[in-house]
């Protein structure tokens, strides 16, 4: 790789700027508390409070979680906070949202250009997303979508940047929820954004290809992937949004890129410190308790097709509106101050 392997400098707290505390007012406070874990441990040597966070990526200085731990400095909570800047001291991906890709995009790339970092973004907007589930939505057609993606490539300009392509499009082509009548058209449009995507110098480009405990045989997932043109990216994303350990992942990602010509792959390490919360039904992945933050990102990863750890979903974003939590990508405190919590280190 060349982007993606700057050596990194120590990371210091982000400093939010002045401007910051006037939104204090308009955010929710910390109430209430998480629930104990489930027995489950987290991998100690790749624990997020015991490493110092890699560089290489954005760290945004106004995430949520940085909103909400100066409130509760500024309420004297210093435990409280302290455990919410594990968090915001970390580089999370962005997830443009709406029909206007363009201002979170240049706002993150913006902010990764002056800190020299490389800005982690989030392209979800395929028609029929997610299947009319927690995080239905997506453009409203084929021409909007082109439109959306083209606004959102535009964007990012000449800035380095890595692209996690539509997460769960083309699973849940494998695993039968999007419907059949669909899947030509889904595989056009996402081609046709990692095509419009990697005409950006500085972009990397990967197309989600779910978790291992989803699309458990991954010769089912290899040719849908190819025909969504995976070939043309730079690899392929694992276990976004959800909570797969590093190790059943990586050997997943093997056997996936064993089938898919050596394709390289990038792994969501956000949340899975505790692993996944066990065989409790299908909403298993759905804002389950006692879980922990995981890997902090880096693109040092000892293992050469691993490109990076990628913190993709927000720790402490709901996963949807279920076990009392708010709707999908709403901030949820009580969450996230129970992912830290739960972290060892």
């Amino acid at each position: 790789m060349s982007r993606l392997m700057r050596l990194p400098a120590r990371l210091t707290r982000p400093l939010l700027p002045l401007g910051l505390l006037t939104l204090l007012a308009a955010t929710p406070a910390c109430t209430g508390d998480d629930s104990a874990p489930d027995g489950r441990e987290a991998e100690p040597s790749r624990s997020a409070a015991a490493a110092v966070a890699a560089p290489e990526f954005w760290v945004d200085p106004e995430s949520p979680a940085a909103v909400e731990a100066a409130r509760l400095r500024v309420e004297g909570k210093e435990n409280q906070a302290a455990l919410l800047e594990r968090i915001a001291e970390q580089p999370a991906a962005v997830w443009p949202a709406g029909d206007d890709p363009v201002p979170a995009v240049r706002r993150a790339t913006a902010g990764a250009a002056r800190s020299g970092s490389t800005a982690v973004l989030v392209a979800y907007n395929v028609p029929h997303r997610d299947c009319g589930q927690h995080s239905a939505g997506g453009a409203a057609d084929r021409a909007a979508y082109g439109e959306w993606i083209d606004a959102f490539a535009s964007a990012i300009g000449d800035s380095e940047a890595v692209v996690v392509l539509e997460p769960d499009a083309v699973p849940h082509m494998v695993d039968g929820c999007t419907p059949a009548e669909y899947h030509e058209e889904r595989s056009t449009l996402i081609s046709g954004a990692v095509e419009r995507l990697k005409r950006q110098p500085g972009v990397k480009v990967y197309l989600d290809a779910g978790n291992p405990a989803w699309i458990e045989d991954p010769e089912k997932i290899a040719g849908p992937l190819r025909r969504a043109g995976i070939a043309e990216a730079d690899g392929f994303s694992l276990n976004v949004s959800n909570f797969q350990t590093d190790t059943a992942t990586r050997a997943y990602g093997k056997a996936l890129s064993d089938r898919l010509d050596g394709a390289h792959y990038v792994v969501d390490t956000s949340r899975n410190g505790n692993g996944p919360l066990g065989a409790v039904g299908q909403d298993a992945w759905c804002n389950p308790p006692g879980r922990a933050l995981g890997t902090p990102p880096t693109t040092r990863t000892g293992d050469p097709l691993l490109d990076a750890y990628l913190w993709i979903k927000r720790p402490g974003e709901s996963d949807g509106a279920c076990r009392g939590g708010p709707s999908a990508g709403t901030w949820w405190p009580e969450y996230a101050l129970g992912l830290a919590r739960n972290t060892k280190g």
